[in-house]
Order: structure tokens, then sequence, then C-alpha cells
């Protein structure tokens, strides 16, 4: 694990964007199409603002999120909403979007048809990651129903159902994490540098992002 520590979140998202796009960029050069996996919440919004105006060939790279809310996406608590009106927007507006949501009651029902849009875009170029002060990343949470299966399975897509969370979630999964070509966290306040402190001392089942910390560039600011 590399730790970058910025002085201020300002610098950090417009700085991580630059990355994120310049790893893009690489890819491009050599590969027909490449792929980007976010996350959603509050966080990385600003990482979107800047990123979605990189002077990429967008065309050419598809975008999914890292975990998703088994909620449509017209719910205020759904991520790919998010990512529509902050990334895929601009001259991001012409990536590929990867599902995952699908409409259905349960995730389990449309594991395998989301599974194949997920196959075509792995291994992902570009991954971008958050984690909690509770130190799960992507919705591997500690105490969930499918924890063992998103951190040892092999399996791309796990449905997970987590204590606290109010909707099923779905997630990729540990496997498909680490297989990421270019792997980065984002992650803001004190609290959360010492959990992810904490992570590196404990084993995955409590601290499920110490299972993808390997070979993973972590940014942090304290505010």
């Amino acid at each position: 694990m590399k730790l970058i520590e910025y002085p201020d979140k300002e610098m950090m998202m417009m700085r991580l964007a630059d990355i994120l796009a310049s790893e893009l960029e690489d890819v491009l050069l050599t590969q027909d199409s490449a792929s980007l996996a976010v996350p959603g919440g509050t966080t990385p919004g600003p990482v979107f603002d800047s990123l979605c105006g990189a002077p990429l060939d967008w065309s050419r790279v598809s975008v999914m999120l890292t975990d998703e809310r088994w909620v449509p996406e017209g719910s205020g608590r759904s991520n790919t909403r998010l990512l529509r009106g902050r990334l895929l927007t601009g001259r991001a507006a012409s990536a590929t979007l990867v599902p995952l949501y699908a409409d259905a009651e349960h995730p389990e029902d449309m594991l395998d048809e989301l599974n194949t849009g997920i196959e075509k875009a792995t291994p992902i170029s570009v991954m971008l990651l958050g984690m909690g002060a509770d130190m799960h990343t992507a919705s591997i949470f500690p105490g969930a129903d499918n924890l063992e299966a998103a951190l040892t399975g092999d399996s791309n897509l796990v449905a997970m159902r987590a204590p606290g969370a109010p909707e099923p979630r779905i997630t990729l999964s540990a496997k498909v994490i680490n297989a990421a070509i270019n792997r980065h966290i984002v992650i803001v306040g004190a609290e959360k540098k010492e959990a992810l402190e904490r992570a590196q001392t404990l084993p995955a089942t409590e601290a499920p992002v110490s299972a993808i910390l390997q070979g993973t560039t972590v940014h942090w600011a304290e505010k």
C-alpha cells in the first residue's frame, strides 16, 4: 500500500482526477478500450466534476460503479443517478455505462445478467474506491451476509445485505478489485485515516478493506 497525503481536500480531488485521466490515457494508447470503476456516495463527487472534462476518447471507455444500492435510478439513494449527473456528462457523456442495477425485486435475480457486462470490462483498467469508518470498501461490509463470498469467492458480483444498510446492495468482489490494473482509495478526515491504520492489523472479516490494500494507492486529506 502507498499512502499519499495532501494539504487539503480540494487539491487532492483535482490531483486524483488528473491521475485517473492519465492512467486511462495510458491504457487507451496501447489498447482498443479501457474501463473505469468508481464508488458512489458524496466523497468522490469533486473528482467526477474534474474527470468528466478530461480530453480522452471517452467513447472507448466503459464506466461502472464499484457497488450499488438496489434501488431504482430515480431514487435519491441511487449511485447510478449520481454517476450520470456528475461523471457521465461533458466530454465523458460518450462513455459506456456498465450497469449494476436492473429492474427486479432482488439483486440475486439479476446477477448473471449484470455479470455479462462486468466480464467484458475486466480486468478493470482504473479503479477508484472509498472506505468507510467501519473499514468497508465497495459494499463489502463487516458482518454482511455474503462477506466470505465477497472476500474469497470466484464470482465477480455479490449480492450483499449488511447491518445498518437500509436496502440490499450489489458489489464487485475482492477478486475483481484485486485484478484491477490501477487501484486507488480516496478518504478524508482523521477518523478514516485511523481506520485505515487499524485495518492493516486486522483480518479481512473485521476490516474488509485490508483484503485489497496490497498494491493500492491511498489518497488522504484531513479536511
